[in-house]
């Protein structure tokens, strides 16, 4: 694809006897968000470093900016950021001060380090913090900074490699905030969570991967529909009632998941509509009492489950 920011084709990486990667392919288009989910140990992060020229490929062509990651090293670090899962800032310094420091560090000019800080501060709604000890920042303000510590060269593409861990609501809400403004101005994002949420806030494509593969890519939407497009759910207010009422769903009774503990019902449905209607006909007709029944689409938590499987996997994080 021309307009790609990110292409990995057939990526191999070994850790001794562990396979990392193992053949996988990602095509990420520039201007976008891109997730990457996965279990522990699927490789996620294995792939960030190769992208971010952090770890050498033992095979596979990977290219980031229209750059090669092996044979052009230099040329994709000079346009990419990564912000990892834990925070790389002096907690002794003000938000400005670290700011300054990593344009130092990035070769940037006395003054053009301060101008930079400053334009970091105010993009990020951290002006009127940018004197303060970061000590002092909430977790949220702290990801804002160390995300604008990331843009200090205004990278074209952007690694966010699980950025919200360990945040409170509020605080997550406040980097997806900030993440959504980078992606306006035309950066590219390649963001690999363990929340699934995360995923369908932000992302415009999402890739599964699973054993260093990706098993499915494709938009939020289209991986839902995927995994068995929309349902009804239906609580009763009786749990007495539930084998009545499975009778009166439009799918077999093998198709209907059953969870007593919160009386509900759960069935695949085609025509959203005319499902709906029928159902709610047919238990007034049946006098079976309902608390609520609604139409869904399959979350992005059931469709990593169905394609990743449920089952405890021990393996060590790659």
């Amino acid at each position: 694809m021309a307009d790609a920011a990110i292409t990995v084709e057939g990526a191999h990486k070994k850790y001794g006897g562990t396979q990392a990667l193992s053949g996988l392919d990602l095509l990420v288009a520039r201007g976008t968000v891109h997730g990457v989910l996965g279990p522990n140990g699927a490789g996620k992060t294995t792939l960030v470093r190769i992208l971010s020229t952090l770890l050498r490929p033992d095979g596979g062509r990977v290219e980031v900016a229209g750059h090669d990651v092996l044979t052009e090293a230099r040329e994709v670090r000079l346009r990419i950021g990564l912000l990892g899962q834990h925070a790389a800032l002096d907690e002794e310094l003000s938000g400005r001060q670290n700011l300054d420091m990593f344009g130092r560090l990035h070769h940037l000019g006395a003054r053009h380090a301060r101008v930079r800080a400053d334009e970091l501060l105010a993009r990020f709604d951290l002006a009127d913090t940018g004197r303060k000890a970061v000590r002092h920042y909430s977790g949220g303000m702290r990801r804002r900074l160390d995300l604008a510590a990331s843009l200090i060269t205004d990278p074209e593409v952007l690694f966010l490699d699980e950025p919200t861990t360990g945040l409170d609501p509020r605080g997550r809400t406040e980097v997806w905030a900030a993440v959504r403004s980078l992606v306006g101005g035309g950066t590219t994002v390649l963001l690999t969570t363990q929340y699934l949420e995360e995923a369908d806030q932000l992302a415009d494509r999402v890739c599964v991967v699973d054993r260093g593969r990706v098993v499915a890519d494709g938009t939020p939407d289209e991986l839902k529909a995927a995994t068995g497009g929309d349902r009804i759910d239906v609580v009763l207010r009786h749990a007495g009632q539930l084998g009545a009422a499975v009778a009166l769903l439009p799918v077999p009774a093998e198709g209907v998941r059953v969870d007593p503990d919160r009386r509900l019902l759960s069935a695949p449905v085609t025509d959203r509509m005319a499902a709906l209607s029928g159902v709610v006909r047919a238990l007034e007709a049946a006098g079976i009492e309902a608390e609520d029944v609604a139409l869904r689409r399959p979350t992005l938590d059931e469709v990593f489950l169905h394609l990743t499987g449920d089952d405890e996997r021990t393996r060590e994080a790659a």
